[in-house]
């Protein structure tokens, strides 16, 4: 991309930028099926479950556990997330344990008397935390479809906090990036600072004591031995001690929803994503159906600044839509079917002026009549068996609240502020929400989150998803357009540069290498976009199956945002 001139207005986010271009190696199957998560530690504890002979299942789980232990900013046994599964014998589902406001929570907590809202309090305080789900959900998975013990697949992730593992040089720089959000609560001090209140360096070991006591009664007593006994006695004393709401009571209430998972068709392929409360399967449907109007490949090769202004003007009603109809469905009624259907995104395209962005303030909800934390992962697993599991889950922001479970040794998210604190008002990143969104107790955030798989005539291609709060969707979606109408292998579609348009604000951002000439740059600013250049965007963990020869190939994203 060209440097500023006087006729391109660039908003420079400076944080990132010197970060090297992504060019993402392929990753190829052992044989046993392929793990790709964003921790090599966690992908070895998958791997070796595969080489074990479990299934794509059992590998998710350990995961997941052992990313709660070597990637805490994001991988957790303190939040919530989502699954789409795809079994062998061809079926589909989604998987919902995000997390769920404790039944105290009140539509107005985090206002004050006269209705304002109280700066942090949905972000950095007790008050934020959500009962979590990720502990249910990952036995409610395994007992459903795995073949192994929780035991054994939770092996590597309790010697992984018991023992110690040495600190990679990118965990220190963030732990140190992060210093201070740790440093203001005794807990996060006590578990991810030294002593002395200095941070830990690269190549010292990492111990995670009372965590792996945690890790071993989950592994002894499924999820009765995180959402009851001590671990739930530990949970409710730190929350009655520092202003939190959730209780024993609440643990035991919390739930997983099986769901029908969000299904779309795109130039023929399936895309199987999740549903409501996560908002991600809808909206990238909704992109993809009004890009579907046009001849994106020739139009990627013949004019990248037509393809990317279609894509963005897409981009922007689905986000509109996202602010209003977008919520809990157990709440709300969530109008799935209208908003993804084929004849309301060829109203879209049909006003898309081909010559002139559409300033935001004209756009709205485009039926008769949002808050996004970032600091999620994103893993993918396939097996030799035929099965495919797509998983992000997060506590919401980097490090979650900050706090940890004093006793436990796991981090509290603020999975709270996805909720619409309040109604028309931005969240931290950006995103508005609607009454739909409302907190209410027992109710469930509205998310981003995308894990996708994409399919074509019963053959999985493409398993991906991406963190990235309000840019997961965009992301998410970018990849499987990149897979289907650039026809570009798996690495080549993760490291293609990516864009994102999200409504308000009205600004299409683009990435440091962001594949545009002067030229195109010129036709962006022609047609009214104001261009944020901002540092790269994503950290898509992607798995491909080659449709013909069955080779599986898989790729991480040298991007690692988080």
């Amino acid at each position: 991309m060209r440097k500023l001139s006087l006729s391109l207005v660039l908003v420079f986010a400076l944080s990132g930028l010197a970060m090297a271009a992504p060019d993402n190696a392929l990753i190829l199957d052992s044989g046993n099926g392929l793990v790709v998560s964003t921790q090599p530690l966690a992908d070895m504890a998958g791997q070796l479950v595969l080489d074990n002979g479990g299934n794509a299942i059992d590998a998710a789980v350990a995961v997941g556990y052992a990313l709660a232990v070597v990637h805490p900013q994001a991988g957790n046994i303190g939040g919530g997330g989502f699954a789409v599964i795809h079994t062998a014998d061809g079926k589909d589902y989604a998987l919902d344990f995000r997390e769920m406001a404790p039944g105290a929570a009140t539509r107005d907590m985090y206002l004050d008397a006269e209705g304002n809202v109280v700066p942090l309090a949905s972000t950095r305080t007790y008050l934020a935390a959500g009962i979590p789900g990720t502990v249910a959900g990952m036995s409610a998975m395994l007992d459903r479809f795995g073949t192994k013990p929780l035991a054994e697949v939770m092996a590597t992730a309790i010697s992984l906090a018991e023992k110690g593992y040495p600190i990679s040089e990118r965990q220190a720089a963030v732990m140190a990036s992060f210093h201070d959000k740790l440093n203001k609560f005794p807990t996060g001090r006590k578990y991810f600072l030294h002593a002395d209140g200095t941070d830990y360096r690269a190549g010292e070991i990492f111990v995670q004591s009372d965590l792996a006591e945690t890790l071993k009664r989950i592994a002894a007593e499924g999820s009765k031995g995180f959402y009851e006994g001590k671990t739930a006695e530990l949970i409710e004393a730190d929350m009655k001690a520092n202003g939190g709401l959730i209780t024993k009571e609440d643990l035991l209430k919390y739930e997983v929803k099986w769901r029908e998972p969000s299904v779309a068709y795109y130039r023929g392929y399936k895309i199987t994503s999740m549903c409501p409360p996560s908002s991600g399967g809808a909206i990238i449907a909704e992109i993809l159906n009004v890009m579907e109007n046009a001849d994106m490949r020739t139009l990627w090769a013949a004019s990248p600044a037509q393809a990317l202004h279609i894509m963005a003007e897409a981009m922007r009603q689905a986000y509109a839509d996202r602010s209003e109809y977008m919520g809990d469905p157990d709440f709300v009624n969530v109008p799935v079917a209208e908003l993804t259907s084929k004849e309301y995104a060829k109203k879209i395209y049909d006003r898309i002026d081909p010559n002139k962005a559409t300033p935001s303030d004209f756009v709205r909800p485009g039926l008769t009549q949002l808050h996004e934390g970032t600091n999620t992962t994103h893993y993918s697993v396939v097996d030799k068996f035929g099965n495919a599991v797509s998983i992000t889950y997060t506590i919401n922001e980097s490090w979650g609240t900050g706090a940890a479970i004093d006793g436990a040794g796991f981090l509290i998210n603020n999975e709270m502020d996805d909720f619409s604190i309040k109604p028309g008002v931005p969240n931290v990143y950006g995103l508005v929400g609607g009454d739909a969104n409302a907190v209410a107790p027992y109710k469930r955030p509205l998310s981003s989150m995308s894990p996708s798989i994409v399919s074509r005539e019963g053959k999985t291609l493409l398993v991906a998803g991406s963190p990235g709060g309000s840019r997961i969707i965009t992301t998410t979606l970018q990849v499987i357009a990149n897979v289907i109408d650039r026809r570009m292998a798996v690495n080549a579609a993760v490291s293609a540069p990516r864009y994102h348009m999200q409504w308000l604000p009205d600004e299409l951002r683009l990435e440091p290498d962001n594949g545009l000439g002067n030229a195109e740059v010129d036709k962006l600013v022609g047609m009214g976009y104001k261009l944020s250049l901002q540092p790269y965007m994503g950290d898509v963990n992607a798995i491909m199956i080659d449709p013909e020869t069955g080779k599986i190939t898989g790729t991480h994203d040298t991007r690692m945002e988080f």
